[in-house]
């Protein structure tokens, strides 16, 4: 603790008397000043023991006093000292009444105490209390690196420096939950300060806020250094960090700060292990895959999973939210750089899809958005729950959502969206209506001669499979009559109806055409 009054009075070389205010000798001394100005206050900066010889000054006259007392205390002058047998034999009794009413402390100094010895006793006090603070700073910076090295991990680490700051501690992952606290009794306050933390998150690193009253003051500090922060500290104290528990944050900031670097190191292992996994899966090597995942990735492939194909401007965001609530959670989760996108295998119900899907659910809930626009910051192709046997199937089935994903302007799209009920939906895109126009045009330009009604005829003998008789009955007409038509039909068209997937093409073609002229 820096020097006191009373310490100073305690001081047996100083020889100081009470005079007044013996009830607020605990007030700290920040520094001794000796002034004999009429008004030192423009000279102070608050705290320091002032001492004087009233020179200058009518000690006798009670409202003299008054005036300058009331002007120290106002400047918050921790207290006056003074010297006796200079220009008074004694301290006058008008300067103790107006000190005893303002409650300025006041210690008589003697003639044989110099003014310099007061002011190195203070100073004496201050070097000694600053050096107390810093070495319980480098011992809390000591204990702290032990607790990292002998891997008791990030948990640990926020137990011990909640100790060295007599209050609470609390790690946040990059979406602002709260990863560990300590003591329990903090983990309600800590969850308080999510939007505290993400509003910090959006500013690079490293930053820092206080937030919360006097006697609730949380500091914020982000972790990392690069573009977004890799995390948040917080530390909730009933006052302003001292010296000593400034350096026990800042060394657990620091550390935590390479904790993550490190596990950024690791998982680019990680990466590069996960890279080999995928490459085998997709080339339908599921056992080897099995062998080369091993502990890692092994239990990720023993159950379902989903395949995501993500693309946006900024992809590290995504991913950082998917992998914080994977550890959150204790799943596995697989994450490979493919060009400007990440392929990634997620637990199957797990929470890294459904942080996935609640960010972009909160990408699609942005104001000012419009349909059909491709205006959104990420794009995300999910596919159906697979397993090791079917990776290269779950990939093309992501590639497929993906690709309505970036056409609509959607954040998400779920490959089972579009396996699912009537694909009718689908064919409203611009692309698909484009290309049905372009193939039935030549028949439309036909039909629109009175040259016959080919459209027509074509959508009546696929509804029916390729029955003639069925369909020539629908359009009331000879199956020959139909027969003839369909030749027509490949004629103009230059395709055969024998190839399935040419009558595959005609029948989407015509379902567009029909869904484009209902569509308001």
């Amino acid at each position: 603790m820096p020097p006191t009054l009373a310490s100073l009075v305690q001081h047996s070389a100083l020889r100081l008397k009470v005079r007044a205010g013996a009830d607020r000798l605990a007030t700290p001394v920040r520094w001794a000043h000796a002034s004999e100005l009429a008004d030192p206050v423009p000279y102070m900066d608050g705290g320091e023991l002032l001492l004087v010889t009233a020179t200058n000054l009518d000690a006798e006259d009670p409202e003299t006093m008054r005036r300058y007392v009331r002007r120290l205390v106002a400047a918050e002058v921790a207290g006056l000292g003074f010297a006796v047998g200079v220009t008074y034999d004694e301290v006058p009794a008008a300067l103790v009444d107006a000190a005893e009413e303002a409650g300025l402390p006041l210690l008589e100094v003697p003639r044989r105490t110099p003014f310099i010895a007061i002011s190195k006793a203070v100073s004496a006090a201050i070097a000694a209390d600053q050096y107390r603070a810093v070495t319980a700073g480098f011992e809390a910076q000591r204990e702290l690196t032990r607790a990292a090295l002998v891997g008791e991990g990030p948990a640990g680490l926020i137990t011990r420096l909640a100790a060295q700051v007599d209050g609470w501690a609390a790690l946040y992952d990059t979406s602002g939950a709260v990863v560990a606290v300590a003591p329990d009794w903090a983990a309600r306050r800590a969850g308080r300060l999510t939007g505290d933390v993400r509003r910090l998150g959006d500013r690079a690193a490293p930053a820092s806020a206080v937030v919360g009253g006097p006697e609730d003051r949380v500091e914020l500090q982000s972790l990392g250094t690069g573009r977004h922060a890799r995390g948040a500290l917080a530390v909730g104290t009933g006052a302003s960090l001292g010296t000593a528990e400034r350096y026990a944050v800042h060394s657990a900031v620091a550390l935590l700060t390479l904790t993550t670097a490190r596990s950024r190191s690791l998982q680019g292992a990680e990466q590069r292990l996960g890279a080999a996994v995928l490459q085998m899966l997709l080339a339908g090597q599921p056992d080897h895959a099995r062998t080369v995942a091993g502990d890692l990735y092994g239990a990720l492939l023993d159950a379902p999973f989903r395949l995501l194909l993500a693309e946006a401007s900024d992809t590290e965001l995504l991913t950082e939210t998917m992998e914080a609530a994977a550890a959150r959670s204790g799943e596995t989760l697989l994450m490979v750089p493919e060009g400007d996108r990440v392929v990634v295998l997620a637990t199957d119900g797990g929470a890294a899809v459904a942080a996935c899907a609640a960010y972009a659910q909160a990408q699609d809930d942005r104001p000012a958005r419009e349909p059909g626009k491709d205006d959104t910051d990420v794009a995300v192709g999910l596919s159906a729950p697979a397993g090791p046997v079917a990776a290269s199937f779950a990939y093309k089935q992501a590639e497929q959502a993906l690709s309505v994903a970036r056409r609509r302007g959607r954040a998400l799209v779920e490959h089972e969206e579009l396996a699912t009920g009537s694909v009718l939906p689908l064919l409203a895109d611009d692309a698909v209506r484009a290309f049905a126009d372009g193939m039935l045009r030549p028949l439309q330009e036909h039909d629109a001669k009175g040259r016959g009604d080919l459209v027509a005829s074509l959508r009546a003998w696929l509804s029916r499979h390729g029955q003639w008789d069925a369909a020539a009955a629908d359009l009331g007409v000879h199956r020959h009559t139909l027969r003839y038509r369909m030749r027509r039909v490949e004629e103009i068209l230059g395709r055969s109806l024998d190839d399935p997937d040419v009558r595959m093409e005609l029948w989407l073609a015509l379902k567009a055409t029909a869904a484009s002229s209902t569509t308001p």
